[in-house]
């Protein structure tokens, strides 16, 4: 082997990106790095599910440079959800081996086969079929043999709003097993457009990619941290959401593929709001206010969990401030974690996050969930508290209602009268999209951060709005 064909992907990568003046950002580095592993590994099944914008189409395309490098006898077949989309891909991976310093002995001497849809590099083998090749999926790919089918977003909006159109996709999907040599390998690449998206997890019993390998990388973590920062700020990530609505965020950019009939509570319904609470003391009193409103009580609700950062169910805890018209602000909502590597016990760690966040925002009072694995915590949690000097109480809570009928009951009334109201860095979190794909009858929807915010709503008492005294009409009986 050459020095050129020892190249390791993201060495392939990280050259071509320097000679574009590009950097090779996180989500590109991580991408690669699996690809390499996987097919280090054997696995001829794969799946790339990466978020809208992030590169990932251009990033296979590099892959497919790397494995003509490594074996230039490679056939790739690259089927996308129409012509105009195959093509795309394959005349870029052309202009890659016209430009990469690495791979001048693919190009061949004479004009060959060399076009934008297909294109032959300097091989030894004689064979039919090409070194790359453009199709649509509704395109006739019968008597064509590939090493390698690169699936790059066969699935749009517009060949999945229907069963019949979902039905004829399968299909067509399945012919590409004919094409595959024995051995062969083949990579999905895309983004859920439908709630019976192809990409769905393999737990569905009707999953299309069963036994796939997954990449999932979606936008944001379970923290609501941007997977690419630099690019994907703050900011622009909540006018991104603003501007294509909850459902298709989290289908594109969240990569779940949420329902139409999911929009049971619609996140759009909260405003919005990135003020911070004022403390003042006036004639011995102290006073809180938020937005120019007064604060008359507030608290926290805190759902824990024990698991792994990343995996099972999330700790999660909601805190949130009432005004005097009866208006609730969830202020606060944070993904608790904890180190795996540190030496103080994952429940501790836990509290001192929590008892940091009471201190911070000057709350009263915290409700721990007791069901289950939470009846040892609150003791902690006291114990915590005081070391940070938060005068905060501590109540356990155990509930006895349904999971469904606790938010349920304590969203429909705060959204159908548009008085919840939440700080711009929760829909920073994953809990918009929560909110989107969350359904009553769900068996095992994503409701922690629901759950824990139901739980402050739940708990505050109800206060009629604060009315002016009602004018004394002059008597006409001469009283």
């Amino acid at each position: 082997m050459t020095k050129e064909t020892e190249a390791d992907f993201l060495e392939v990568v990280w050259i071509w990106n320097h000679l574009q003046s590009q950097s090779t950002p996180a989500p590109h580095r991580r991408m690669a790095r699996w690809l390499q592993a996987r097919w280090d590994a054997g696995d001829t099944r794969l799946l790339l599910m990466a978020f809208r914008g992030c590169g990932k189409s251009t990033l296979v395309g590099l892959f497919c440079v790397w494995r003509l490098l490594r074996a230039p006898d490679t056939r790739i077949l690259v089927l996308a959800a129409d012509q105009a989309l195959a093509v795309k891909m394959v005349a870029q991976v052309r202009r890659i081996l016209e430009r990469h310093p690495l791979c001048a002995h693919l190009r061949p001497d004479g004009p060959g086969d060399w076009a934008m849809d297909r294109f032959t590099v300097a091989r030894n083998a004689v064979l039919r079929d090409p070194s790359m090749l453009a199709q649509g999926i509704s395109g006739n790919i019968t008597g064509a043999r590939a090493d390698l089918i690169i699936c790059d977003d066969v699935e749009v909006a517009g060949n999945c709003d229907t069963p019949a159109k979902r039905a004829e996709l399968r299909e067509r999907l399945n012919e590409s097993e004919f094409v595959l040599v024995p051995g062969g390998t083949m990579l999905f690449v895309g983004t859920p457009h439908c709630a019976d998206t192809i990409y769905a997890p393999a737990t569905k019993p009707d999953a299309h990619l069963r036994g796939y390998r997954r990449l999932v990388l979606p936008l944001l973590d379970a923290n609501g941290d941007s997977a690419w920062p630099e690019r994907f700020t703050a900011p622009g990530i909540a006018a991104l959401r603003d501007r294509v609505g909850p459902l298709a965020f989290a289908r594109q950019m969240l990569l779940q593929p949420v329902a139409e009939a999911a929009l049971r509570l619609d996140p759009a319904l909260i405003i919005q709001y990135g003020e911070e609470p004022e403390y003042r003391e006036a004639n011995g009193r102290s006073q809180l206010s938020l937005l120019g409103r007064r604060l008359l009580s507030g608290g926290a609700f805190w759902d824990p969990a024990y698991g792994r950062p990343g995996t099972g169910d999330a700790s999660v805890l909601a805190a949130t401030y009432v005004d005097g018209e009866g208006n609730s602000y969830l202020h606060r909502l944070a993904y608790i974690t904890h180190d795996p590597d540190s030496p103080v016990d994952p429940a501790t760690q836990q509290c001192q996050a929590v008892a940091a966040i009471m201190r911070d925002l000057l709350l009263p009072v915290v409700r721990v969930e007791t069901n289950g694995l939470g009846r040892f915590l609150p003791a902690l949690l006291r114990r915590e508290l005081s070391r940070a000097n938060a005068p905060c109480t501590v109540v356990e809570h155990a509930s006895r209602r349904g999971k469904a009928d606790r938010i349920l009951s304590a969203f429909d009334p705060a959204l159908a009268a548009r008085r919840l109201h939440a700080h711009a860095s929760v829909f920073r979190t994953p809990f918009a999209a929560e909110m989107a794909a969350w359904r009553p009858d769900a068996a095992n929807a994503r409701d922690d951060a629901l759950d824990a915010v139901a739980g402050c709503l739940l708990t505050e008492p109800v206060r009629l709005p604060q009315l002016p005294p009602v004018p004394r009409r002059p008597s006409w009986r001469g009283l």
